[in-house]
């Protein structure tokens, strides 16, 4: 019992400063300063919000983008249709676009990737492990652009607009 009590207070907290933030925080327009930068995050395994296992990019040696969203997120319901329009009309290759749904149900977490018609894999974390344990965010949207070797590059706080994903997509790809 104490627990759930605990996480729903968490989960409350998240809420609050989520609907409150929404945009880039310091740094460049499309940049945010972040302790992360710079640092090597562990590679995340985790269930697939549909079936399967997400793996981060790169333990495959891949660059990536992570992007972390929840449904019930105002400022993820404003960013994720143009995201997820812009990703699924233009190839990124070779880096790999993983979403991470914190914090939610499966079920309103599956209704709002479909909604939005989101095409790239989306692992499902209703702890928060992978995105208040190793990322230690306290809020969604987040936005994350790592290297191949596991180095965070980018990280983008609030809802992050299409030209800014097109240009750190753009700069990670040269790193």
């Amino acid at each position: 019992m104490r627990l759930s009590l605990l996480g729903a207070l968490a989960l409350a907290a998240v809420v609050i400063v989520s609907v409150l933030t929404g945009g880039s925080v310091a740094g460049t327009p499309c940049e945010a300063s972040n302790t992360l930068v710079g640092h090597r995050v562990a590679a995340f395994s985790a269930p697939g919000l549909s079936a399967g296992t997400v793996h981060a990019p790169w333990s495959q040696h891949h660059a990536g983008v992570i992007i972390f969203f929840a449904s019930w997120c105002g400022p993820c319901q404003r960013e994720m249709p143009d995201v997820a329009t812009y990703l699924g009309s233009h190839s990124v290759a070779p880096i790999q676009v993983v979403g991470v749904d914190a914090l939610d149900a499966r079920g309103a977490a599956q209704h709002f990737v479909a909604h939005d018609a989101v095409t790239f894999p989306v692992a499902f974390d209703p702890n928060g492990n992978v995105t208040t344990g190793e990322f230690r965010f306290q809020t969604v949207p987040e936005t994350v652009f790592v290297d191949k070797t596991g180095v965070v590059r980018f990280v983008y706080y609030g809802a992050i607009p299409t030209s800014c994903l097109v240009s750190d997509v753009a700069a990670l790809k040269s790193t």
